[in-house]
């Protein structure tokens, strides 16, 4: 008995010590997306843990944008962080000034075996997810750019050219009044996110300065600079057409979405990434590059939104192995191109964008290369890498503040663009503990 039963045992020992030398290291992903993009998440997921058996990648939902990355800060602070977290485009300067807590994609690629070669990569993308010095901080996995949308029926009813979308802001305006005049709709022009798209993009497209140090990307005691006279101009544009519905607000992020799929606004400027939606809507619709004001070396360069991955410190070197497999799995061609093609958000790589325009995929869907386009028709200057504080999305509560005062008539444009870059400037001394 006792031999058969020490048999017994050392099977069970011999049979666990082999299962654990064969179970796969899991490397868990904290994001943040939500229906068909959770799906996304999901196969991928699935699609890599499939692909070799090493590595087991466990994707985590958690909540929201916002709520995601405030997880992910709770999480390091009690030292047990994800290994990769998805952080949106607004986090990356939240995530660089917490010292110590990530480590550079770049060097997680290179401690895993892979070569890092950032000409791979498309290049706005890059300037944006980077140090000064070029060192990629973290994997892009959903980037995109903002584009202008119109509604093809309502500029036929309008008397306006429907296969041929406004360039510049001018023509924008020009349009939406006379959309809103004929009655070929309630509203003739609308957008989301105007502090990324109206106000960031905005200084990119154009060129202008958003703020001091590279727009934040050169250092970190940043003075504001958006309330020039360009921008004035611009968003006494916009104020004056909300005084008659012309210009209908939304809301602080994409909800102004809802007023274009609704057939209510004939115009919308939003982000590559919520063509999803506007193709399930069902309208005729088109699509042109982000408007812009006529002037030398007009327009620059857009520059990016959507999220990108980041890899937590403290990690093991099999986790960060896992990693890296991981990262090289999403840069593959196929995927990249795939990612693309049935989403309105950007590849990452050089490779796949080439991939998808011999595929003949652009001439089939007119205006899915626009995004891109934008970003890579022109190398980024001083003024259009990004904008990067280590506060922005407290800044950016600001200013929604004062421009829903300014669209209410309680304020002009100067007044509204004055006060969002005192305050913000306050705040981001705050942030910096002066």
């Amino acid at each position: 008995m006792k031999t058969a039963f020490a048999s017994v045992l050392s099977t069970a020992a011999l049979t666990l010590m082999a299962s654990s030398a064969l179970a796969a290291t899991e490397i868990s992903w904290w994001h943040a997306m939500t229906g068909a993009n959770n799906e996304v998440v999901d196969q991928l997921a699935k699609e890599f843990n499939e692909s070799q058996s090493d590595f087991k990648i466990v994707p985590v939902f958690k909540g929201t944008y916002p709520e995601t990355l405030n997880a992910g800060i709770a999480a390091f602070r009690a030292k047990q962080p994800p290994a990769i977290i998805q952080v949106f485009d607004v986090g990356t300067g939240v995530m660089m000034g917490a010292q110590g807590a990530i480590v550079p994609v770049a060097e997680v690629l290179e401690k895993g075996g892979f070569k890092f070669d950032k000409a791979q990569y498309l290049p706005g993308i890059v300037a944006y997810y980077s140090k000064p010095d070029g060192t990629m901080l973290s994997f892009p996995y959903n980037s995109s750019s903002p584009i202008l949308y119109y509604n093809k029926d309502v500029f036929e009813k309008a008397g306006l050219n429907a296969d041929a979308p406004p360039k510049t802001w001018p023509e924008v305006f020009e349009a939406a009044k006379k959309i809103k005049s004929s009655g070929a709709a309630n509203c003739g022009f609308t957008s989301t996110w105007l502090t990324w798209i109206q106000t960031e993009n905005f200084a990119a497209w154009n060129n202008l300065s958003y703020a001091s140090d590279e727009n934040g990307l050169g250092g970190t005691n940043v003075k504001l600079a958006f309330n020039s006279e360009p921008f004035v101009k611009h968003f006494q544009s916009i104020a004056d057409l909300a005084k008659d519905g012309t210009f209908r607000y939304g809301g602080r992020t994409s909800e102004a979405k809802q007023l274009f799929t609704s057939g209510e606004c004939g115009i919308l400027t939003e982000s590559s990434g919520g063509l999803g939606d506007i193709i399930k809507s069902g309208m005729k619709y088109g699509i042109g590059q982000l408007p812009y004001y006529e002037g030398e070396g007009r327009p620059q360069n857009t520059i990016p939104g959507g999220a990108s991955l980041w890899v937590f410190g403290g990690k093991s070197d099999a986790e960060y192995k896992g990693v890296a497999t991981f990262f090289n799995f999403l840069s593959q061609t196929k995927i990249q191109a795939r990612l693309h093609q049935v989403s309105g958000y950007m590849p990452v790589t050089m490779a796949a964008y080439e991939d998808t325009k011999k595929s003949g995929f652009y001439d089939k869907n007119p205006g899915r290369e626009t995004p891109l386009l934008q970003m890579m028709g022109k190398a980024p200057t001083e003024n259009s890498k990004g904008v990067r504080l280590v506060n922005l999305p407290q800044v950016r509560d600001i200013m929604n503040e004062e421009f829903e005062a300014m669209l209410a008539g309680k304020q002009d444009a100067k007044a509204a663009l004055d006060k969002s870059v005192e305050r913000g400037n306050a705040a981001i001394q705050q942030a910096l503990g002066n």
